[in-house]
């Protein structure tokens, strides 16, 4: 298993750097001054932006650029913000808690509700009576549509419909600008959780209509293997079955969806956040990218390829700790090379 992980790691520092090269020099290519998009190219005279592209090393060559910007981050230094004057892991940091915050719940939601809906599902398709059909079908089709849904068109749909049609939740921010700070604790933890409502089920939907699909076919698959006859011929109720034996073999393909899962919450919560002006670091990136701000947008590009990289490991190790075949493998593994 120490070997495995190992492997995973030199594999995700790999993907953490050809990510970050990525981004570094498509940004530097695109058309563009940095600098004349920080300040107002109207007013300053050129002097002034040939000083500024000076003090941030962007007269220097491109390759230089990029030496030292890796030397740099290496040490953990990913350079300083054009747009907001601080120093980019500054600014990520300040982020970052909240996109943690909005991934973190849109995920458990997402799985618990979906793998709940897929049971569900499941139990009424092997009841076999007629109400049981319907309510599979129906649940199936809801899973689909909230599959189809575009995540941005989702977020306006639920921003206008519980914001302004039914004005019940906030329509941006974290928190109440204004109010926060005369808040009691519990007043703070109320108007937190009533602004991450919106944004977190819009990501949540499309995770809960991908695993709810998936659990439905693993439990059904599963339903019908030779073990499960043998429980059911001992008297045990069809829900005990798929309860208490079928629902650990059917969670393997779920668990994998984890790592799948990561990266897609990652790339949809950059819209969400923008649309639900949430202040995290997809609102920081795109705004970035506006000002033309490198340093900025390709730390976030490592954060995120970062982000992809341990959730993928982590969805590897889970799997392996729920599936015991994966664990005698790689102690047959182990057996041999000894």
């Amino acid at each position: 298993m120490l070997g495995f992980v190992v492997r995973r790691l030199l594999q995700g520092v790999l993907v953490v750097f050809l990510a970050a090269t990525a981004a570094f020099l498509l940004l530097h290519l695109a058309p563009g001054d940095p600098i004349a998009a920080t300040l107002d190219a109207s007013n300053v005279p050129e002097s002034v932006r040939a000083y500024w592209r000076g003090v941030y090393g962007l007269d220097r060559p491109l390759l230089e650029q990029y030496w030292r910007w890796i030397a740099a981050a290496a040490r953990g230094d990913l350079g300083w913000s054009y747009s907001r004057g601080v120093p980019v892991t500054r600014a990520l940091a300040d982020a970052l808690p909240n996109t943690l915050l909005l991934v973190g719940t849109a995920l458990v939601a997402g799985f618990v509700v979906g793998i709940g809906a897929g049971v569900l599902q499941a139990s009424m398709r092997v009841r076999g009576s007629r109400g049981g059909r319907a309510v599979d079908r129906a649940l199936g089709a809801l899973t689909v549509f909230f599959f189809s849904l575009p995540e941005f068109w989702l977020a306006i749909a639920l921003l206008v419909l519980f914001t302004f049609l039914l004005p019940v939740l906030p329509s941006s921010s974290a928190y109440d600008p204004v109010l926060y700070e005369y808040m009691s604790p519990i007043e703070r933890l109320v108007d937190r959780a009533q602004h991450l409502v919106l944004p977190a089920l819009t990501l949540a939907l499309g995770a809960l209509a991908v695993v709810a699909r998936h659990q439905r076919a693993a439990l059904l698959e599963v339903a019908r293997e030779d073990y499960l006859r043998t429980a059911r011929a001992k008297g045990m109720n069809e829900r005990a079955v798929l309860l208490r034996h079928a629902l650990r073999n059917a969670l393997i393909p779920v668990i994998t969806l984890l790592g799948l899962a990561v990266p897609a919450l990652v790339g949809g919560v950059v819209f969400v956040e923008k649309v639900f002006g949430w202040p995290g670091m997809g609102l920081v990136a795109i705004n970035a990218v506006a000002q033309r701000d490198y340093p900025l947008v390709t730390g976030a590009v490592v954060v995120g390829s970062v982000a992809v990289t341990v959730g993928a490991l982590l969805s590897e190790l889970l799997h392996a700790l729920v599936d015991p075949r994966l664990r005698a493998i790689g102690g047959e593994t182990r057996g041999r090379a000894a």
